[in-house]
């Protein structure tokens, strides 16, 4: 049986997660939620890449879905074996990193979820989203409940888990549900682009930005300027800050440290 991997390359402060497990359409099994863990509990720590780029290997699938034969041999111990896998979900949604999903093929059931666990989504005009598990009887579990309904609204997303109906890549750029699609040919190519663009920002910076929207998205906006502000104050006080702010006035760029 192909276990899989996970593949990590890294470019500076860009590092790049391709799932390959081809013969099953890249489906996610115990062994690729478990790379994938401890690829980001490396980042939690190093904080050496700004910015994670995670794409399917192949051309024909993000990630077509949770491995259906591992969740259904797990038995009276399913929900647990569900469990893990949010909780890797969520670890993913926490990185310090700014994390893009380059969506290059099916992204259905556990693949659509950890799209939607990224902070950015781009996709490849072949592109097919979806979560079709009430049709085998199950449901989403690594957070596609929640994380659809939030990005969208509760009514497309009851639509799109009840009925399983997928949208290709034009629907979902209409429906906020990602952010750019590109023609097959130049689409890692545009993904690459916009990952050395935002690693060339201030890491703290992006940080600071990433919790503030986390944190504040769901909250009444007093509380959330106070998240803000929270976040500014961090930012103010960073080495970053002050070289950034310093190569502007001197008309050069900026180099930044991570302090």
């Amino acid at each position: 049986m192909d276990q899989g991997e996970v593949i990590v390359r890294k470019d500076g402060r860009v590092l790049y997660l391709t799932i390959k497990r081809e013969k099953a359409l890249n489906a996610l099994n115990r062994n690729i939620l478990e790379g994938l863990a401890v690829v980001f509990e490396g980042l939690e720590k190093k904080r050496d890449a700004s910015v994670v780029v995670m794409t399917g290997y192949g051309p024909k699938a993000f990630v077509a879905g949770a491995d259906v034969r591992e969740i259904k041999d797990a038995g009276a111990g399913r929900t647990e074996f569900i469990r893990m896998g949010q909780r890797v979900f969520h670890r993913i949604m926490t990185s310090p990193s700014v994390v893009i999903a380059a969506v290059n093929g099916f992204a259905l059931g556990g693949g659509c979820e950890l799209a939607l666990a990224c902070d950015i989504r781009i996709a490849s005009e072949n592109a097919s989203i979806g979560m079709p598990e009430t049709g085998i009887g199950v449901m989403p579990g690594y957070g596609g409940t929640q994380l659809l309904s939030r990005l969208l609204h509760p009514g497309m997303a009851k639509y799109m888990i009840f009925s399983g109906t997928p949208v290709n890549a034009s629907e979902a750029l209409q429906l906020g549900l990602v952010e750019k699609v590109y023609p097959e040919g130049v689409f890692m190519e545009e993904v690459e682009k916009l990952a050395r663009k935002i690693a060339s920002r201030g890491p703290i910076a992006l940080e600071c930005c990433k919790r503030a929207i986390d944190n504040g998205v769901g909250l009444p906006l007093r509380e959330a300027l106070e998240v803000e502000i929270v976040e500014y104050d961090k930012v103010a006080r960073s080495r970053d800050a002050e070289e950034g702010l310093s190569a502007f006035l001197e008309k050069r760029e900026p180099v930044f440290t991570g302090t």
